[in-house]
């Protein structure tokens, strides 16, 4: 088994078209990683709020990494091409929306394994639903975990102190 990341940086993951993208791009931004699904309850609210961080602090050096996850209640059931086409003709979403992942169990992506690892949520270090937030420093250190039901614009004021 291969050494355990340090930081997010160390992970590649795949975009919505199947390539590779390795994390390092992202040194020296703040992440936003949402666990994203299209027919949630709290689909509308979350896009809606995350476009709004996004367009206020994309400038300054903020990225939101959206991972499709179909785990809870069957609720991103679409193919990748689906999903971002839902994101971005639906919501205008700018931001990165990587392939469909699972984010709990044995087949969890590695991305998860590590926010997880180093953020236990109250019920231990199980995703609860989507739209699970985590805050990652430049550094690519998780610094913040926030639930489904967190509204993005709530997370702002931890967000600010990162940008700076």
């Amino acid at each position: 088994m291969t050494d355990q990341p340090k930081s997010i940086h160390d992970l590649t993951v795949k975009d919505a078209n199947g390539n590779n993208v390795d994390l390092s791009i992202y040194k020296g931004k703040v992440l936003l990683v949402v666990n994203v699904a299209s027919k949630c309850g709290l689909t509308n609210s979350n896009y809606s709020e995350l476009n709004q961080l996004y367009a206020k602090y994309k400038d300054q050096g903020l990225e939101i990494l959206a991972f499709p996850c179909n785990q809870f209640g069957d609720e991103e059931p679409g193919s990748n091409e689906q999903i971002l086409e839902f994101v971005c003709t639906r919501f205008k979403s700018e931001f990165p929306v990587f392939d469909k992942i699972e984010v709990n169990g044995d087949n969890a992506a590695p991305v998860y394994k590590f926010l997880k690892s180093g953020k236990r949520g109250i019920f231990g270090d199980e995703i609860q639903w989507n739209f699970a937030k985590f805050l990652i420093d430049k550094n690519g250190q998780p610094v913040g975990r926030y639930y489904p039901t967190t509204s993005p614009l709530t997370i702002e004021r931890d967000l600010q102190k990162l940008v700076e």
